[in-house]
């Protein structure tokens, strides 16, 4: 069964290629490059450069290899660009999204798994936050993603389009093997940014915010390995291949593990020290956020497997000392 996996070069992606290519499910990777890795996808798997917002040459695609179902990874993904550069991120994601289930209409493809995010709750009610929870996403990007969330919801009532959704808390780790990881450009999450700190690749690592009510007074995150939400987007998909109904999920693992833990971490696995500073509060963080992910656990059976803070980072910690540079050679 083909497979076309939209931003399957990129960080995600590309591990959920990895594990495609162990099942039995054959990927086509479909990415425009800005932000993904060549170099990410294995030379076995079919990789074609398109754009979203090609129309024309995603239904030539759809159509030729014979898609079955898509996984849809391709968007912006920058919070605080969301917030000055709003136009890119209704383009990209909105009418990205809008372009590509269109196309699977056109070409009868009906299942889809799409990458949501956390960001949909804002700050919330209480934690572990649960899907029934209310959505009130407090930046762009966090709203591009409800919006497309609705679409799929629109396009599902009307069209017969089957879906899952799946709401990512903290994605991080790298491949068990240590050749694909994390490169993004710029980097802005806290485990690649604290190594770069821990390589000497920066000066220090800043906490912003040590007064929140945690119990270190930074703020608290859960953490999921890449290889665990790969796990989830294949169970995802054997749902929809089944026959199984639209569905929204939370991927977490109930653990809260804070900004000052994470670095202290980081420095036990690396045996390296380096400067830390403590700055003033970002606006928009919220003090705790974490998943509570039982509805998934409980319908289509997923646990993680490798979502420890100390293997998350272990494996970080391999592809980023072995690949400093990251793609780059």
């Amino acid at each position: 069964m083909n497979v076309l996996v939209t931003g399957g070069a990129g960080y995600i992606g590309s591990h959920i290629v990895d594990e495609l290519t162990h099942s039995h499910y054959t990927p086509v990777v479909y990415d425009n490059f800005s932000t993904g890795h060549p170099e990410a996808v294995p030379e076995t798997v079919q990789l074609i450069q398109g754009d979203l917002h090609d129309f024309t040459f995603l239904k030539h695609i759809l159509s030729e290899y014979e898609i079955d179902a898509v996984l849809h990874f391709a968007a912006s993904s920058q919070v605080g660009e969301s917030m000055v550069d709003p136009g890119k991120y209704y383009y990209n994601n909105v009418a990205g999204t809008l372009g590509l289930i269109d196309a699977m209409r056109e070409c009868g493809v009906e299942n889809l798994v799409f990458s949501s995010t956390a960001a949909v709750y804002g700050e919330p009610e209480r934690v572990p936050i649960t899907e029934d929870m209310p959505l009130q996403p407090t930046n762009v990007y966090g709203r591009t993603k409800l919006m497309i969330e609705k679409m799929l919801k629109d396009y599902s009532d009307a069209y017969g389009l089957r879906y899952v959704a799946l709401r990512y808390f903290n994605a991080a780790g790298a491949s068990l093997l240590g050749n694909i990881g994390e490169d993004h450009r710029p980097e802005t999450h806290l485990i690649p940014l604290t190594i770069q700190a821990a390589l000497g690749q920066r000066d220090a690592i800043s906490i912003f915010g040590t007064d929140y009510d945690t119990p270190d007074g930074t703020c608290l995150r859960d953490y999921i390995h890449v290889k665990d939400l790969a796990s989830a987007h294949l169970l995802a998909l054997d749902h929809l291949v089944d026959g199984g109904d639209s569905r929204v999920y939370n991927l977490g693992t109930k653990n809260g593990f804070s900004v000052r833990e994470i670095i202290d971490t980081v420095k036990e696995v690396t045996g390296r020290d380096f400067m830390v500073k403590e700055e003033k509060r970002r606006a928009g963080d919220p003090a705790r956020l974490i998943a509570s992910s039982e509805k998934i656990q409980k319908e289509l059976h997923w646990k993680p497997q490798h979502s420890s803070i100390k293997e998350i980072i272990s494996t970080a910690w391999r592809w980023h000392s072995g690949h400093p540079k990251g793609y780059d050679k």
